[in-house]
């Protein structure tokens, strides 16, 4: 199995991953806003809630999927919309694509994404969800949502926490920019990363691929501003599958979402990407879920690092949760056996903690944790 042999958690990712990265790529995926207290204070969060064992239980045949949008999905957490994958290694989108199909699991198709929305779609076999930022004064932005439900796309993810794009140091430092704009430091920093480079520059400079259609330029930088409550109704009108909005951390947000007819609210701090004095997702999550009970649709992202962390997730009310960046140091690690790795990792991180809770299934009624935890990180 070579490099993929020593991945024995989601650290063991990030720290081949690190090596093995341009500095530059390495911090863009890593990075989160500011001095990165928001990515330490949802890690306090996540850490302080217990998952309490339960003893003398049949647990030898657990069943580790979960229910979503009608069908089944073969893990409670899927693969979340990231932005240029292919940075992390050439191909890496057909990678994490193969795997949704694999695993039975939902791929998020990022607007950003490397490769054509219509090519990953058919490649992860049918297992996509299209992801979307509202952008300019929103025209390109439905024709990418005509371009998906035209693809076959059901379920469109409107991402609503990028107003402007959040300042991240370290990415700021190394100058980094779609596409590359090389100057001695990233020479440099190219040059001391040779595999990585070489390959990439076999298989060409990674693109945003959905936007080589006419009429349509997409600006990373771009303000996101003008997404409002009109946009969305409007969205909703066009829109003819399910529709979940991510990027919600507040309760009186995620109920006026539930009234106007959105089928799911993914919470999410963007991976603490964006503003670094958000409060821990994983504690809005548990008021978000206690305002609705169990009637609407909650998912979950950020943060997540192993299988533990997403039963923790679930435990807080998540019905089901995205896992991001870890994927990519997976991949940049080891490639697509790194991936599959760490997969079956966090896979039997979640097996084993469920064994230990008392748990066959994710949906048996067992008690995971006490109660929410709310204010045990304050001092993070």
């Amino acid at each position: 199995m070579g490099r993929a042999a020593h991945i024995h958690s989601a650290e063991d990712a990030r720290r081949l991953a690190r090596r093995r990265l341009p500095w530059m790529v390495f911090d863009y995926i890593d990075g989160a806003a500011g001095r990165e207290t928001g990515a330490a204070r949802n890690r306090a969060a996540l850490d302080a809630i217990p998952l309490t064992p339960r003893i003398l239980r049949d647990v030898s045949a657990r069943d580790l999927s979960v229910p979503v949008f009608g069908g089944r999905a073969g893990r409670p957490f899927g693969i979340a919309p990231m932005g240029m994958c292919n940075l992390s290694g050439p191909g890496s989108d057909l990678m994490l694509a193969r795997l949704a199909a694999r695993e039975n699991v939902p791929l998020g198709v990022s607007t950003v994404a490397s490769t054509p929305l219509e090519t990953l779609i058919e490649v992860a076999e049918g297992q996509a969800w299209f992801q979307l930022y509202f952008s300019g004064d929103g025209s390109g932005t439905f024709r990418l949502a005509e371009r998906a439900r035209d693809a076959g796309y059901e379920v469109l993810i409107l991402t609503v926490d990028v107003p402007e794009l959040g300042r991240r140091p370290r990415e700021l430092r190394h100058g980094f920019t779609m596409p590359f704009r090389l100057g001695p430091r990233q020479f440099l920093d190219f040059a001391l990363h040779p595999t990585w480079s070489l390959r990439t520059l076999l298989h060409g400079r990674p693109e945003m691929a959905n936007f080589q259609m006419p009429g349509y330029a997409f600006d990373r930088t771009e303000s996101r501003a003008r997404a409002t409550w009109d946009a969305l109704a409007r969205l909703r009108e066009m829109w003819p599958g399910k529709l979940v909005v991510k990027g919600v951390l507040d309760v009186e947000d995620a109920v006026r979402l539930a009234a106007s007819g959105v089928d799911a609210i993914q919470v999410s701090s963007h991976g603490s990407r964006q503003l670094e004095s958000v409060p821990p997702p994983i504690e809005a999550l548990a008021r978000i879920r206690a305002a609705f009970g169990p009637e609407m649709a909650v998912f979950y992202d950020s943060g997540l690092r192993s299988g533990e962390d997403v039963l923790k997730a679930l435990s807080q009310g998540a019905d089901f949760t995205f896992l991001g960046r870890i994927l990519q140091f997976a991949i940049a690690a080891a490639g697509e056996e790194g991936l599959q790795r760490l997969w079956d990792v966090l896979s039997t991180e979640l097996s084993a903690a469920m064994a230990q809770t008392g748990r066959c299934s994710l949906s048996d009624g067992v008690p995971i944790a006490p109660e929410p935890v709310r204010s045990s990180a304050r001092g993070a």
